[in-house]
């Protein structure tokens, strides 16, 4: 079994706007699909297993860019659209958050039944991932919610988080099915997070003695901890910071979108109309579907492409989200019956902005760059959570 890796999340409070919750269905599933017509299922499931890509997805989905709501949030809205298609996709979601995480063993039974895979092995897997990780694994994370997510062909993946006891932090714990070897012996490739002093693990090789001998257990104090791979420790801070982004990277996507036009590119003629702010979206979008796994250490920089519903680094343009909705799933429902071409412009995009890195030099303009968002949110039908984006009172901050 391969543990994926982990991320620590600040608590948030607040809730999914209904205008938001449908935009994140609609998006994710294109961009679902879009991996799968690519990639194949498995490599949707690898993807929902790496911490990185995840927070990434949900940040580029408009939500909070290091909140622990995006969890549940993506999982909601993943778990409806892609259900919804499941037997075309080949794809199922089971569980969820709070009582919802206590119905995937019935839910698995259900797709079991339906497509041939062995139910009572899935709910297996899916109740030692979750005692692994609130009881092998001692800490201080209680699990509420738990979402299993299995393909037709009988690979999987598990994202589920854990709150901290007395704490103000949520942990969120990913598993993929690749490599599957034990769950009760050094079964992660990797146990993440902030160091919040020993734990107990009970997975651990040095722990084989303590799990033969459960009655001296409470004697044996296992606290080698497996090296760390992939980790992924949000800050406190909910604004966007300069120091949150790779710049060179941000800057490259913004000089595609500022200084060129798509008519620049013969390979980006099909995108011809796209405005510059909706290019700077498709090209973040883009990126969570052809780029790769190094590309993702910083999921702050995906907060460009729709903002954030609390405002951070600003209202979600909802014009400009819906724009990208509707090319995204055009492009895939041409190549699902042979033409690729617009789905091969998107991929262009993310492939001439790597390129546009090499000799870029981010200048410190950052904060300008956020205000300039800010003050133009409105044009783009910008919303929070607190409601509609207003146009600035300064007649000299508007920008003609």
């Amino acid at each position: 079994m391969k543990r994926s890796g982990s991320a620590d999340l600040p608590l948030h409070s607040g809730y999914i706007p209904k205008w938001l919750a449908d935009r994140m269905s609609k998006m994710g599933l294109a961009i679902s699909e879009a991996v799968i017509y690519e990639y194949g299922k498995t490599e949707l499931l690898r993807r929902l297993s790496d911490p990185f890509w995840f927070q990434s997805f949900g940040t580029v989905l408009g939500m909070d860019w290091h909140s622990s709501g995006i969890t549940t949030s993506v999982m909601g809205a993943l778990k409806g659209a892609l259900n919804s298609r499941s037997k075309e996709l080949g794809i199922y979601i089971c569980g969820g958050k709070g009582k919802n995480s206590r119905k995937a063993p019935e839910e698995l039974l259900y797709v079991a039944d339906r497509t041939g895979m062995n139910g009572n092995e899935l709910v297996r897997c899916s109740k030692l991932t979750a005692k692994v990780d609130n009881t092998a694994i001692q800490d201080g994370f209680q699990l509420y919610t738990h979402s299993f997510i299995v393909s037709d062909e009988g690979d999987w993946t598990v994202v589920q988080q854990g709150m901290q006891s007395g704490g103000s932090l949520a942990r969120r714990y990913h598993w993929h099915s690749a490599n599957l070897k034990s769950f009760v012996e050094e079964p992660h490739t990797a146990i993440c997070g902030e160091n919040l002093g020993n734990i107990l693990n009970l997975t651990a090789k040095d722990a084989l003695n303590t799990r033969n001998s459960l009655l001296t257990m409470s004697r044996e104090r296992p606290n080698d901890i497996l090296a760390e791979t992939q980790r992924l420790i949000m800050p406190l801070h909910h604004d966007v910071r300069a120091k949150d982004i790779d710049l060179k990277r941000l800057g490259a996507v913004l000089w595609l979108a500022q200084e060129k036009s798509p008519k620049d590119f013969e390979d980006l003629i099909l995108l011809e109309g796209v405005g510059p702010r909706t290019l700077q979206s498709m090209t973040l979008v883009s990126e969570i579907i052809y780029g790769t796994p190094s590309r993702f250490k910083d999921p702050a920089r995906f907060s460009f492409a729709h903002g954030g519903k609390d405002g951070h680094p600003f209202p979600v343009p909802v014009n400009v989200y819906d724009e990208s909705i509707k090319i995204l799933q055009l492009a895939v429902n041409k190549a699902k019956v042979d033409q690729s071409d617009k789905l091969h412009a998107i991929k262009k995009l993310s492939e001439i902005a790597r390129n546009a890195e090499k000799n870029f030099v981010p200048n410190n303009n950052f904060q300008a760059l956020l205000e300039k968002e800010r003050r133009e949110s409105y044009r783009y039908g910008g919303m929070t959570v607190e409601g509609p984006a207003q146009a600035p009172t300064d007649p000299q901050l508007k920008l003609f």
